[in-house]
């Protein structure tokens, strides 16, 4: 069984920045998770293992939920997402799932900003510009920055700096004062 929440691809969607895409099972608000598997399970389905894509986007109640599958079902559940938001604030679903996770693995792909250093931070930027401001979830991309809502991975320092590729690229940040 597979859930996802605000994937980029669209509803019901679990999408890879490769490109690959799959059905995926869209874990509204409000949706008990724990439920659901149990009707279909009910109806004859399978499920060997339960993944859950962009599980920062859970509600708490829903990571409880999952931990329920785990220890009533005696299920894997395996969820992916990131921890912290733009602002570098904990996710609910994802502070929820630190506080409930048999095991917590930090996946060995590292991300790295444009300056070569691991990328801790995710940065939104809205027009090609940072912000540190709004709405805890507005789903965007980061393969597409430059759009109007757009996401990119940033080290610590660069975050703090509010530097993005784009603005270090830009003459206001330059070290030398020369006109171009």
């Amino acid at each position: 069984m597979i859930f996802t929440r605000d994937d980029r691809a669209g509803e019901g969607k679990l999408s890879s920045r490769l490109g690959l895409v799959t059905e995926a099972v869209e874990a509204t608000e409000g949706m008990d998770l724990y439920a659901y598997l149990v009707a279909q399970l009910s109806k004859g389905g399978k499920a060997d293992y339960v993944i859950v894509d962009e599980a920062q986007f859970l509600a708490p109640e829903q990571i409880d939920q999952l931990a329920r599958i785990v220890d009533d079902l005696d299920m894997d559940v395996f969820a992916f997402g990131i921890t912290t938001d733009f602002r570098t604030k904990l996710f609910p679903g994802s502070q929820r799932l630190i506080e409930l996770a048999d095991r917590i693995e930090q996946l060995q792909v590292e991300a790295l900003c444009w300056c070569g250093a691991r990328a801790t931070h995710n940065a939104r930027t809205v027009d090609g510009e940072m912000v540190v401001e709004g709405e805890q979830v507005v789903v965007g991309d980061v393969n597409r920055p430059a759009e109007e809502i757009g996401y990119e991975v940033l080290c610590r320092r660069h975050h703090r700096k509010r530097m993005t590729s784009a603005a270090a690229l830009s003459p206001d940040v330059l070290p030398v004062n020369h006109p171009l």
